[in-house]
């Protein structure tokens, strides 16, 4: 089993993090992950950037996603490589149907937040969604219970938890359990598209 946290932030491409990459690997590690995807806002992390990560950090797996910003809510994507086609505002059926034809997954970020109307929007659009975040430091117990009870009438979706981190203290404070090897993105994809993951959460990350 392999522990990751698939959602975070860090200053260098994300405006409203105050997280320093190399100590974002440091404590990754401290914590016990074994691996994380960086997720900025609309911007994915060079390969090249992310090797010099990877060895600041030997043994943690460090992977790159992306948040989109899309027209209805957040999206995280996993697996893509053309932000082009991934732009701020588009819609959800669109941009889940633009990261599938790019062999990736789309994940909600924090459904529910600041009144979303989620069941609505996959009820509308009927999304290429692969699944969504159960929970994370942005998604209080009543979100965290809608996200939950969502889950117990719809069992296809993959269930994650991340941190959401912009601040380093809270790296790690929920994370998905995956019972599957993942070494690189690929990896990733298909353990979320066969829902090998299981949302965990610190006692203390929950609000």
């Amino acid at each position: 089993m392999m522990k990751f946290d698939l959602h975070m932030h860090t200053r260098r491409y994300s405006p409203d993090s105050i997280i320093d990459p190399f100590e974002l690997v440091k404590r990754a590690k401290e914590i016990g992950l074994d691996g994380i995807v960086i997720t900025e806002h609309d911007r994915l992390w060079p390969e090249e950037e992310l090797d010099e990560l990877r060895r600041a950090a030997p043994g943690l797996v460090v992977l790159g996603g992306v948040e989109v910003s899309g027209r209805n809510g957040d999206m995280l994507c996993y697996g893509v490589t053309n932000l082009d086609r991934l732009k701020r505002g588009t819609a959800w059926g669109e941009l889940c149907r633009e990261v599938e034809a790019q062999g990736g997954v789309a994940v909600a970020a924090h459904p529910y937040r600041w009144g979303q109307d989620f069941e609505g929007l996959l009820r509308d659009q009927a999304p290429l969604l692969s699944g969504l975040e159960m929970m994370s430091n942005n998604m209080d117990i009543g979100l965290r219970r809608l996200a939950a009870r969502f889950f117990e009438q719809n069992p296809r979706f993959a269930t994650l938890g991340n941190s959401d981190a912009h601040e380093i203290d809270v790296v790690g404070c929920c994370y998905t359990q995956f019972d599957a090897e993942i070494r690189e993105m690929p990896n990733l994809v298909q353990a979320i598209r066969e829902r090998k993951g299981h949302p965990k959460a610190r006692a203390s990350s929950a609000n």
